[in-house]
């Protein structure tokens, strides 16, 4: 256990950041299953533009990489274009 005034707030300062990290991160995955479950085209393109918003500010936050959130866009765009080209 942290013995200085310093130590106690930097563990308390830690908790709340795992726990808003861990929320986030847990929004941007669920965004991400979205877009990858959408059945149709139309759903698809409406859960990619939610997610693209989601990666787009967790790389801005430093939850992700920028990188891996531009990656992910990528991937996540070619799957819904994928579905778009299936009618």
């Amino acid at each position: 256990m942290p013995r200085t005034k310093s130590a106690k707030k930097a563990m308390r300062q830690t908790k709340t950041r795992t726990e808003r990290n861990r929320a986030q991160r847990s929004q941007l995955r669920n965004a991400v299953k979205k877009v990858r479950a959408a059945g149709t085209a139309d759903e698809a393109a409406k859960a990619f533009e939610a997610a693209q918003k989601v990666l787009d500010r967790a790389g801005r936050k430093n939850l992700i990489h920028r990188n891996t959130a531009a990656r992910q866009k990528s991937r996540l765009a070619k799957a819904v274009a994928k579905l778009g080209k299936k009618k």
